[in-house]
């Protein structure tokens, strides 16, 4: 049998609502009478009763997370920076997947009524729209990736100079030829890689042949079969950029099978710098997402409008990126990791600079 909250104040010699007072941390009680009711309840081993709390204080204290996928570790990574910062906090995180479908999606909106005080949504095809026809008003919602909205926080990541920035690195090192492995058509990230790519090889007079954009999902086995579709490319392009790391690690290992030695053949870079990019081999350059940071930063937004209420002001935030160098561009290899060397901040890069860039590079 569990310990009852009245067993509690009967041992403590307090009240019910004394003990209430002490364990949600609400109202003024003297630090003696505090100290001996946290001492009592840890002895008797008394866990509050998660549905009783949520009646008296109207909160679950548990935070919903829907992501588009589980799988890889950009999500882990993302999970990780939320759930340590929930923990601190003194919240539990739900956890759930819509493998990017709407349905499932709404369906998902719908579960979470009643057992989450708020939501941190990762886009990739979630519409305020949907999350408004769904969510009762006011309901706090934090948004990852995704377009600018006036009823939610959002908090995205600047995609756009950091493949701008990659690019101009790439053809630094005398690369004019630069093939793009894409991500998926429809994925907010991935279009906005894709476009920073494209500036970029305006912007540095390199090859904008549209030949040299490879399709690919941001998963490891489409980075593989790229392998072959580059290597038909004519004149054949000298260095890859995949737009995540995922694809970027599966064409390593293609080349791997071939025989083809990287950097020396081609230069790769990618997207993201997951934990295993600096460990794989040749290691991998890449850019650099605060993505730990991303969901810490995430669960302090939602909690702060959990907090906030109805007085909540929603707004943007862009985090900035980082060019990371490594061996497998052939730029100053490297075996150490940051901060120890290899790492450049990435300014952001505004649509009303692309023309300055593009003067100064070509000129």
């Amino acid at each position: 049998m569990s310990v009852t909250i009245r067993e509690v104040a009967r041992a403590a010699l307090v009240s019910v609502a004394t003990v209430s007072r002490v364990l949600n941390g609400k109202g003024p009680v003297h630090a003696e009478t505090e100290r001996r009711i946290r001492k009592v309840a840890k002895r008797l081993h008394y866990v509050p009763h998660g549905g009783a709390r949520s009646l008296i204080t109207r909160k679950t204290h548990t935070i919903g997370v829907l992501l588009p996928d589980l799988y890889g570790e950009f999500f882990s990574e993302v999970i990780r920076g939320i759930d340590l910062c929930a923990r601190r906090s003194g919240y539990h995180v739900v956890v759930s997947s819509s493998h990017s479908d709407r349905t499932e999606t709404e369906s998902m909106f719908r579960a979470m009524r009643g057992r989450v005080d708020g939501l941190i949504v990762l886009y990739p095809g979630t519409r305020p729209p949907v999350l408004k026809g769904n969510l009762p008003d006011g309901f706090p919602v934090v948004l990852l990736n995704a377009p600018r909205s006036r009823s939610f926080d959002s908090l995205n990541i600047d995609n756009f100079g950091g493949a701008f920035a990659m690019v101009r690195h790439l053809v630094s090192l005398g690369h004019k030829k630069i093939a793009f492995v894409t991500g998926p058509a429809e994925n907010r990230d991935a279009s906005e890689r894709l476009r920073g790519y494209r500036d970029a090889v305006r912007a540095c007079s390199a090859d904008e042949s549209k030949a040299l954009e490879v399709p690919g999902d941001f998963r490891e086995w489409a980075g593989y079969d790229a392998c072959r579709a580059i290597r038909n490319i004519r004149p054949r392009p000298s260095a890859i950029f995949a737009a995540n790391d995922a694809m970027a690690i599966g064409l390593l290992c293609a080349f791997r099978e071939k025989g083809i030695r990287v950097p020396e053949q081609y230069a790769i870079a990618g997207f993201d710098d997951i934990p295993i990019a600096r460990y794989i081999t040749p290691p991998l350059t890449s850019v650099r997402v605060p993505i730990s940071a991303l969901g810490e930063r995430a669960t302090l937004r939602v909690l702060k409008a959990i907090e906030d209420g109805p007085r909540h002001e929603w707004r943007e935030e862009t985090l900035p990126t980082a060019l990371v160098i490594r061996e497998s561009c052939g730029a100053g290899a490297r075996a150490e990791d940051p901060p120890a060397g290899g790492v450049r901040r990435v300014p952001s890069v505004s649509e009303s600079h692309i023309g300055k860039n593009r003067q100064r590079l070509s000129g």
